[in-house]
């Protein structure tokens, strides 16, 4: 954006709201509506407690599926039609613009063409034009990008994977020097990372960073999803990512400080087997909270939450039980979006 000062918020800047999708019958949740709406229950109630919850979709929250302990008075509906619940991917990306923000609106085509997404890719659109969002939105569709590609630091440093960005039906006539170009003159980057290993088995978004690798406040520290098990389809990717990590260099020419996170226990899919893409990297900050998605698995749940809270001392931990997400491919991450303050209307 020339003549202007950019900048790409890191996720745990001040967040006055988180949108969500509400599921209903018209999406792949279909067969297990009820069990998932529970999940989002849990989900609005936790995100209730500390900022506004913007629900979007063709139909209103149940209440009765909203647990005691919901802050109703944080929860804003807004009827906006819907392919699907993940929020993070066709969601808009908030950028700082001569310090206002503005709403960045990529075009969102179903992760590489793989799902429709012509209610979905035009949600941002649709409530700006409805007056729930204030700042300006600034017309991306040409361009594909998914909220859940990049991680940024929030000083100029971006990080990302090659399986996702330079996925063929993304953008495929571009090259990776210009979608990095691309991506540096519209968030106002120095520095874009690029990995090459880790995606996880049965994840449909070609290996988004927010299931393998999160950065942390204030910025020098990555968590990363680890795998010890050399029986483990994921060892090999998952190694040559850490080895990846090691090499990484901050602004400063430092390295990164590196906290490791469990690999769930395999999850299968119960109807056809399977194997789900579980990752506690997929976690939310919130303010001086953090949302982690836990799978009933006791002993990697407890490891995964004591290794993100002394990774981010001072931020409350909470668990949320993610089991039904999973089972269309995604966690708490991937059905959320934060809005700093500064957008709503």
């Amino acid at each position: 954006m020339n003549g202007h000062t950019v900048r790409f918020p890191a996720e745990w800047e001040p967040v006055e709201c988180v949108m969500l999708a509400w599921p209903h019958a018209d999406t792949d949740w279909e067969p297990m509506l009820e069990e998932v709406r529970r999940t989002y229950g849990y989900m609005i109630r936790a995100l209730s407690q500390c900022v506004k919850v913007l629900i979007i979709g063709p139909e209103c929250p149940d209440k009765e599926l909203l647990p005691d302990g919901t802050v109703m008075e944080n929860v804003i509906y807004t009827p906006v039609p819907t392919n699907d619940t993940w929020t993070r991917d066709y969601g808009p990306l908030t950028i700082d613009v001569d310090g206002m923000k503005a709403l960045a609106d990529y075009r969102f085509d179903g992760w590489g063409l793989k799902f429709g997404a012509d209610k979905d890719n035009f949600a941002t659109q649709r409530l700006c034009e409805a007056g729930v969002f204030k700042a300006p939105r600034i017309n991306r569709l040409s361009f594909t990008l998914e909220g859940g590609s990049v991680e940024s630091d929030g000083a100029g440093l971006l990080i990302t994977t090659t399986d996702c960005l330079l996925s063929p039906n993304r953008n495929g006539g571009m090259s990776k020097a210009e979608i990095e170009n691309e991506l540096k003159r519209d968030m106002g980057l120095h520095t874009v990372l690029w990995l090459k290993h880790g995606s996880l088995a049965g994840d449909d978004t070609d290996g988004h960073i927010d299931t393998l690798v999160r950065i942390v406040p204030p910025g020098d520290t990555l968590v990363y999803v680890g795998c010890n098990d050399p029986e483990d389809e994921h060892y090999a990717e998952l190694c040559a990512m850490r080895d990846e990590l090691k090499e990484l260099r901050r602004a400063d020419g430092q390295p990164f400080n590196l906290v490791e996170l469990p690999l769930p226990d395999p999850i299968y899919d119960p109807d056809d087997g399977s194997r789900l893409p579980a990752t506690y990297a997929n976690f939310l900050i919130v303010n001086d909270t953090v949302l982690v998605p836990v799978y009933g698995q006791a002993l990697k749940d407890r490891h995964a939450l004591m290794a993100i809270g002394a990774a981010m001392p001072g931020h409350k931990i909470v668990a949320i039980d993610c089991r039904a997400l999973i089972r269309q491919h995604g966690s708490l991450h991937c059905a959320t979006m934060q809005l700093p303050h500064g957008v709503l209307g």
